[in-house]
């Protein structure tokens, strides 16, 4: 299999804060399809490695292929255009708006002002918007408040953002903190009929969750990747199981 066979392709990926390298020469490949979960103890570089896919911050080394296009000199937003869609830890939702609005808000043809000037309702927005509530668990709170919605909806309206906006690569920062355990059984469903057409990164810090949706895990330490494959065999690990448990 070539690299390009690769949804996302990260090789030799470093990134230096004053001399202190919070990525340090990681590879990671990703197929299509897949549902990759990324753990590791704080500090091991696992939301740095988000932000370094989505642009948020600049690789002092290494290359980010998505689709065999070179991301690292890309502007954030032009890389939000190739398909890569990112939610972070806390939800940023529009509070005042209804859940419809924020949904509409998120379509791809209502970006930038001037894209929200001009935007009409039209049938093709109103089925998107229904279609995603649907998936999203949201389809009868349409025209609620989103700052009404429980922690957990609001996780789902964020991911919902990001889902009409068709992105090839999600990618998903503990999307199930501070939920409840009928919200995460809920999202565990969602993420693994998401990834049935796209790419799925999910950091998560809950073993159970992470074993109910992983294709394969990714275990960071210290920016280097420590261990790679099924849950059981990263749980198996013992490097594994001394960086987590100590000695």
């Amino acid at each position: 299999m070539t690299n390009n066979d690769f949804m996302l392709s990260v090789e030799d990926l470093t990134v230096s804060f004053d001399g202190f390298k919070a990525v340090d020469a990681l590879n990671l490949y990703v197929d299509r399809n897949e549902l990759r979960v990324v753990i590791g103890p704080n500090g091991a570089g696992k939301t740095t490695l988000l932000d370094l896919i989505c642009g948020k911050t600049k690789a002092t080394a290494g290359s980010i292929r998505f689709k065999g296009k070179e991301l690292t000199k890309l502007a954030e937003h032009d890389i939000v255009r190739s398909g890569v869609g990112r939610k972070f830890q806390t939800p940023s939702i529009y509070e005042n708006l209804s859940v419809f609005e924020n949904l509409e808000i998120s379509f791809p043809r209502g970006r930038g002002v001037f894209g929200s000037l001009a935007f009409r309702r039209t049938p093709d927005v109103v089925e998107r918007v229904q279609g995603v509530a649907e998936e999203i668990f949201l389809a009868d709170h349409l025209d609620m408040e989103a700052g009404l919605l429980s922690h957990g909806q609001k996780q789902w309206l964020e991911i919902g953002m990001l889902l009409i906006q068709s992105p090839e690569l999600l990618m998903l920062d503990e999307p199930v903190a501070g939920m409840s355990v009928k919200e995460r059984e809920l999202t565990a469903e969602l993420l693994r009929r998401i990834c049935l057409n796209r790419s799925v990164i999910v950091i998560e810090h809950d073993m159970d969750f992470v074993q109910r949706i992983a294709h394969k895990v990714t275990v960071l330490h210290q920016g280097k990747m420590l261990a790679e494959g099924s849950m059981k065999k990263v749980q198996a690990d013992p490097r594994v199981i001394e960086v987590y448990l100590g000695h």
